[in-house]
C-alpha cells in the first residue's frame, strides 16, 4: 500500500468523492487542533480510553495520544470484512473509500476508520503543535499505571517542565519531561496539560481529557435476609468486570461485623451448609485486584439467623410401656422432632411440682409404689417451650407370700362332705392367675377349689401357685407357691352309716318278732287256764320244765324257729 503523503499548503479544496486505492487526496492543509477531535475552533477536548462499545478499532503506531507528526506515525484499522472494504475518513470527511487497513500518516489531523458490519472507529488526532502532553494509547483502568510525556520536536530543548491536572500542579514520580500516577484510581481522570521551556521560550500544551475505567463496578452483596438456624448460608457478592478487561483475576473478601469469615477467593460466593445463632449479624463483602491496588467494598447487609421452635416431643421407656417391677430401674427418654440451636429439658410427675431431672434422660432406680403416675418432659430453646405428651408409669409388684384357706377348716374330713380350698397371696399387683396342683399336678384353674361329696381319692397334698406378669407379652414372670396343705378323707365313713341303717331295720324286726311271741305267749297263758279249769290234774312238765303245750300247731312253728339265745 502506498502511504498517504499529507501535504499542503493550502486550504480546503474540494474532495473527490471516490478515489481508487492509493492514489492521492487533493492537498489540503489541516492544522489539526489539540483542544478537540479536528474541530478547526478547537472547543472540544481530546478523549483517550476505549469505551469498548465500538468494534473497530483505530490503533496507532507508536501507541501514544495523540500522535505527533514529527514520529513515523501508522494508523491500523481493525474490524470485521475485507482489508480492502476500509474507509478512511480525515477532519470528518470521507478520504479514501475502499482503501487498505493501514495507512501511514504525514498529515496533522483527526483521522477514522469505517469497515462494513462494525461501524466507524474512534477518532484519534495527530499533532503538529510545539509542545504536546502524550498519554498511552490504551484503554486506561483503575490500578493501572499513568505515564504522561512531555514533548518537543527539539526534546533537548526542553526543560522546567510542569504537569497540571484541572489546572493544578501534580507533585508525582517526575523523571525528566515524565510523570507516572500509579495506581489510577477513578478520581484521577480529567483535563491533564504541560508546560516547560522550548530553548528560552515558555510554552504549554493543548489540554488532554483522561477517562480512568472501572476495573470492575461497586459490588453488591445478595444474601437471604432472614432463614433459621440449620439452614444453610450463601453470600454472593457481584461485581461486572469492566468489557475493557473482561478476565482480570478478581479476589473476593467476606466480612461479618466487620471481621474476615471468608476469603480471599477467586469465587464469588461463599456457602455456609449450616448456620447457627450466632451467623447473625451485618454482613458485607470486598472485591480486590490481584496485586489490591483497586478495592471495593459492598454494601452492608444485615442477616438474621430465628430458632425453629421444638415441636414433635414425645417420651419413651426402657422398659417398654413404662412398666417396671418393683425395685428395678427405669429409664425415660424425651426425644424432640424439629428444634434449632441447644435445648434445656425439664421432667415433671402429674400431681408434683417438682423438678425431677434436666436433662434427655431421666433414670428412675430402685422404683417404689410411689413412683407410679403420669410423666412429662418440657423442652425448651430460650424463646419457646413444648411438652410431650404425658406417659403413664406402673410399677408392678411382684406376688408374694401365697397362702391356702381350708373351708371347713379341719384338714380331716369324712367322704360326702363338700370341701372348698382358697387361694390368695399377700402382695402382688393385678391381675393374678392362680393355678392349683393336687400331689404336684395341675388339676385347676382360679382362687378357689371347690370339691363336693369328697372321696378318698381327694386325699393328698394341695398347692396352689399365683402368677402376674411384667408387660403385656409377658416378658417377665413372677411366681410365688404356697406351702403344702394335707387333705386326709376318712375312708370308713361310708360304711358305718350303712351299719346303722341295717341295725335300726334289725332291731325293728325284732320288736316286731317279740310282740308277736308275747301275744302268742299270752293266747297259749288264756287257753292253759281254761283248761285247769275244765281238768284239774296238773299237765305234764317238758324236758325245760314246762307244762307241754297242747297249744295249738301254728304257734309252736314260730318257737321252733327262734334262735337258741331267746
Amino acid at each position: 500500500m502506498r502511504p498517504l503523503s499529507m501535504h499542503g499548503k493550502a486550504g480546503r479544496r474540494r474532495r473527490v468523492q471516490s478515489r481508487q486505492p492509493g492514489e492521492r487526496w487533493p492537498q489540503q492543509r489541516v492544522t489539526a487542533s489539540a483542544h478537540g477531535w479536528g474541530h478547526r475552533d478547537g472547543w472540544e477536548a481530546q478523549t483517550l480510553g476505549v469505551t469498548g462499545a465500538q468494534t473497530t478499532q483505530l490503533l496507532v503506531e507508536p501507541p501514544w495520544r495523540p500522535a505527533v507528526l514529527w514520529d513515523q506515525v501508522t494508523l491500523t484499522c481493525q474490524g470485521s470484512g475485507t482489508a480492502g472494504a476500509t474507509t478512511w475518513y480525515k477532519d470528518r470527511q470521507r478520504w479514501w473509500q475502499k482503501g487498505q487497513d493501514r495507512l501511514t500518516v504525514t498529515e496533522s489531523g483527526t483521522y477514522t476508520c469505517d469497515r462494513p458490519g462494525t461501524g466507524r472507529s474512534l477518532p484519534l488526532t495527530v499533532l503538529d503543535d510545539q509542545l504536546v502532553l502524550q498519554v498511552p494509547a490504551l484503554a486506561l483502568l483503575e490500578g493501572d499505571t499513568l505515564t504522561l510525556r512531555c514533548r518537543c520536536r527539539q526534546e533537548n530543548h526542553l526543560t522546567r517542565v510542569r504537569f497540571y491536572r484541572e489546572e493544578k500542579e501534580i507533585r508525582g514520580s517526575l523523571s525528566g519531561n515524565k510523570l507516572s500516577l500509579s495506581p489510577l484510581q477513578l478520581h484521577h481522570s480529567g483535563r491533564y496539560r504541560c508546560e516547560g521551556l522550548v530553548g528560552f521560550w515558555p510554552s504549554r500544551s493543548a489540554p488532554v481529557t483522561v477517562t480512568v475505567h472501572e476495573l470492575f463496578s461497586v459490588p453488591v452483596l445478595e444474601a437471604p435476609r432472614k432463614l433459621t438456624v440449620g439452614s444453610p448460608l450463601t453470600l454472593s457478592c457481584l461485581s461486572t468486570p469492566s468489557p475493557l478487561r473482561p478476565r482480570a483475576p478478581l479476589l473476593h473478601v467476606f466480612y461479618q461485623d466487620g471481621q474476615v469469615v471468608g476469603g480471599p477467593q477467586r469465587s464469588p460466593q461463599m456457602l455456609v451448609p449450616a448456620v447457627g445463632v450466632s451467623y447473625s449479624g451485618n454482613y458485607g463483602c470486598e472485591v480486590r485486584s490481584q496485586g489490591g491496588s483497586v478495592q471495593k467494598s459492598s454494601n452492608r447487609l444485615r442477616v438474621t439467623v430465628c430458632r425453629v421452635p421444638p415441636s414433635g416431643v414425645s417420651l419413651s421407656a426402657q422398659p417398654l410401656g413404662g412398666q417396671v417391677a418393683l425395685g428395678d430401674s427405669l429409664v425415660l427418654s424425651c426425644a424432640v422432632a424439629i428444634w434449632t440451636g441447644p435445648l434445656s429439658f425439664s421432667w415433671y410427675r402429674e400431681g408434683s411440682g417438682t423438678l425431677l431431672g434436666t436433662g434427655p434422660h431421666l433414670e428412675l432406680r430402685h422404683v417404689g409404689d410411689n413412683d407410679s403416675g403420669q410423666y412429662q418432659c418440657r423442652v425448651s430453646d430460650g424463646n419457646s417451650v413444648a411438652e410431650s405428651d404425658p406417659l403413664n408409669v406402673t410399677i408392678l409388684v411382684p406376688v408374694a407370700n401365697s397362702t391356702i384357706t381350708l373351708s371347713p377348716l379341719s384338714h380331716q374330713v369324712s367322704a360326702g362332705d363338700n370341701v372348698t380350698l382358697h387361694c390368695s397371696v399377700q402382695v402382688g399387683s393385678a391381675p393374678v392367675t392362680f393355678t392349683w396342683l393336687h400331689n404336684g399336678q395341675e388339676v385347676a384353674r382360679g382362687p378357689l377349689l371347690e370339691h363336693k361329696d369328697i372321696d378318698v381319692g381327694h386325699s393328698g397334698t394341695y398347692q396352689c401357685v399365683a402368677t402376674n406378669q411384667l408387660g403385656q407379652d409377658g416378658h417377665r414372670v413372677f411366681r410365688a407357691l404356697s406351702i403344702e396343705l394335707a387333705l386326709e378323707v376318712t375312708p370308713g365313713s361310708p360304711c358305718l352309716t350303712a351299719v346303722a341303717v341295717n341295725v335300726g331295720r334289725t332291731l325293728l324286726f325284732l320288736l316286731l318278732l317279740l310282740a308277736v311271741i308275747g301275744g302268742c305267749h299270752w293266747w297259749h297263758h288264756q287257753a292253759l287256764r281254761k283248761s285247769q279249769d275244765r281238768h284239774p290234774s296238773d299237765p305234764p312238765l317238758s324236758p325245760q320244765g314246762l307244762p307241754e303245750p297242747p297249744y295249738p300247731l301254728e304257734c309252736s312253728q314260730y318257737t321252733h324257729g327262734l334262735p337258741a339265745s331267746s
